[in-house]
């Protein structure tokens, strides 16, 4: 039906007749002759229909914003002064001759060059019609480029591209499963996958050697902007390699993404323990973009006569950490008042701070509501933290994981309302993580999960779990984790060991992971591998807010649909064929006054 998409367009067609389809993107009436702007996923082109074609100006003259026309014309330059170097086609229009309404269309809920004025429900309520926007079109065209790119990529590195199930058992990934029941087997329930991890290192086994999928998983947990129910993962899985090839093979594939699609060449990717990026930055994905690093006070802060502070400096599971920042002795008591409500967002108690005005006049050159419990200790803490006349130090004081979270989420803040930003792109690894972490009640669990390979050996691993490093790494960009791996366990022996410092016993290791010890048996070759959240990815490479951006069909932060209004309903009938039978909420009953 066309020749053309209306962003092909450019001077090289002058004097040719061109056929195009699309959407009204808006209509002029200037004087007798119409202007359309007709959008495609391509672009917009300027369409100018005259009088002297009396049909295609009748059709013209009753087309509205967002029908669907054909249009069939001559590209001529555009009269001087009318030109727009701005846009794409902006040199060139199209005289049209015939002009075809190939379907009308309802006053759309909300004008496509105004969609800022437009609340986020409204547009996921109107997603086909959000989608039409150029902006957004531009999102999906990019997310396109970038699977192509990471397929061509890893398909040149002898990786081969295999489908593993939607429909499997569910397995101790962190999240709730979303699980779906069996209609054929009564009582049971398959889970959909949060990722591919079981079948990708069964692969190995069966000697497939490189495998990647661009993979749908699902988790049912808690929202947050860079979270959905429903995402996709750049998955892949090599058999014998160590950590620096898959840390090799990976981070070449984002440096060849990078230059491709966006003509950045990314700088070099430092590689920091886990345990130091926690000290300095109060975060597994520290964003080096920004130059602030928390500073260890607590041995400073012992024998202050100030609980806040020597508390936690004399407790085993505390800290005291200290956060300088440059000039920031500008910052209002009112910018401080929200910070102060920030870091109790995380758990903080409060937010303790000295402004440095004048180092030179001691106490006195200093303000603070605290300064009075520092006399004995402020110089050596200004020297320690390097503080000079007009910055601000913040404090956190409390258990270790608070302070980590709090002051931590205060240095990515401050970088972002200050502009502290020292680069456009700070990558870099992150290493060396622990094997398990403790809840309250002292249980461990898998910090990654349960098949990544340990450090250690089996028995050190036994006599001391709670300082075992894992073989785990993490790629980070600007403060977001892209992707994380690690090489797996592939001797039954040590997965087994692993499974018993989890509480896992031989009877539930079996029924939960049977056909995975089963497979550990037969020549599981040594294998690792990486998962990448392409949403996020795509998010960092189009500067969106969230992925909900970059998604074509996204859900709220609620789970829900609002376009198909799911999750919905289902019949009795539906059910009973599932062998189930819903349980209601009884209403509370009224109270009797």
């Amino acid at each position: 039906m066309r020749s053309h998409y209306c962003g092909q367009l450019n001077e090289s067609l002058i004097d040719q007749e061109v056929t195009l389809c699309g959407w009204v993107h808006r209509r002029r009436d200037h004087g007798g002759v119409i202007f359309l702007d007709l959008r495609d996923r391509d672009g917009i082109a300027q369409v100018v229909v005259d009088p002297d074609t009396p049909d295609a100006f009748a059709t013209a003259d009753r087309a509205r914003n967002e029908f669907v026309l054909r249009i069939r014309g001559r590209v001529r330059s555009r009269p001087e002064g009318t030109q727009n170097p701005n846009m794409p086609t902006g040199m060139i229009e199209v005289l049209a001759k015939q002009v075809e309404v190939l379907n009308t269309a309802a006053t759309p809920p909300f004008q496509l060059d105004e969609y800022n004025k437009v609340g986020e429900e409204v547009r996921l309520k109107y997603r086909y019609i959000d989608l039409r926007r150029p902006d957004m079109i531009e999102k999906l065209r990019l997310r396109s480029r970038i699977s192509h790119s990471v397929r061509a990529y890893l398909e040149s590195q002898g990786f081969l591209d295999i489908e593993t199930p939607i429909l499997t058992r569910a397995t101790p990934e962190g999240a709730r499963d979303y699980l779906v029941p069996s209609r054929t087997h009564e009582g049971h329930f398959f889970a959909l996958p949060q990722s591919p991890q079981l079948f990708k290192q069964l692969l190995m086994v069966s000697g497939f050697d490189r495998y990647y999928q661009i993979a749908k998983c699902f988790r049912d947990e808690d929202l947050r902007a860079d979270r959905q129910p429903e995402f996709t993962q750049i998955d892949l899985e090599a058999s014998f390699v160590d950590e620096n090839d898959i840390m090799l093979i990976t981070e070449r594939m984002i440096r060849q993404l990078f230059s491709d699609v966006l003509k950045v060449e990314l700088p070099d990717f430092p590689r920091m323990p886990y345990a130091e990026a926690m000290r300095r930055y109060g975060s597994d994905k520290p964003d080096l973009r920004i130059p602030l690093e928390l500073i260890d006070v607590d041995d400073l802060m012992k024998g202050v006569d100030f609980k806040v502070f020597s508390g936690p400096a004399n407790a085993d599971d505390g800290r005291v950490a200290a956060l300088k920042v440059t000039g920031g002795a500008t910052l209002s008591r009112k910018e401080i008042d929200e910070y102060t409500k920030f870091v109790g967002i995380y758990g903080a108690k409060g937010l303790a701070w000295i402004k440095v005005n004048e180092r030179a006049k001691g106490l006195e050159g200093l303000q603070s509501p605290i300064v009075k419990f520092m006399e004995g200790i402020v110089e050596s803490l200004l020297d320690r933290v390097g503080a000079q006349d007009g910055d601000i130090i913040f404090f956190g004081a409390d258990k270790i994981n608070v302070v980590n979270e709090a002051i931590g989420a205060l240095r990515v803040k401050l970088g972002e309302n200050l502009n502290l930003y020292t680069q456009e792109w700070a990558p870099l690894w992150v290493v060396d993580f622990p094997m398990f972490e403790a809840d309250d009640n002292g249980r461990l669990s898998a910090l990654h999960h349960p098949f990544t390979a340990p450090s250690c050996s089996g028995d050190e691993l036994k006599a001391n779990p709670a300082k075992a490093l894992s073989r785990a790494y993490d790629m980070v960009l600007n403060g977001t984790e892209l992707g994380g791996g690690s090489i797996r366990i592939h001797d039954q022996v040590m997965q087994r060991k692993v499974f018993e410092v989890l509480g896992i016993g031989e009877e539930e290791a079996e029924e939960k992971f049977g056909f995975l010890l089963d497979a550990l048996q037969y020549g599981a070759p040594p294998h690792g591998g990486l998962a990448f959240g392409l949403d996020r990815l795509v998010m960092l490479m189009t500067g969106a807010r969230t992925i909900r951006e970059v998604i074509a069909f996204p859900k709220t932060q609620s789970a829900a649909c609002l376009m198909t209004d799911a999750p919905g309903e289902v019949t009795q009938d539906q059910l009973k064929d599932l062998h189930i039978r819903l349980r209601h909420k009884q209403k509370a009953a009224p109270d009797n006054e």
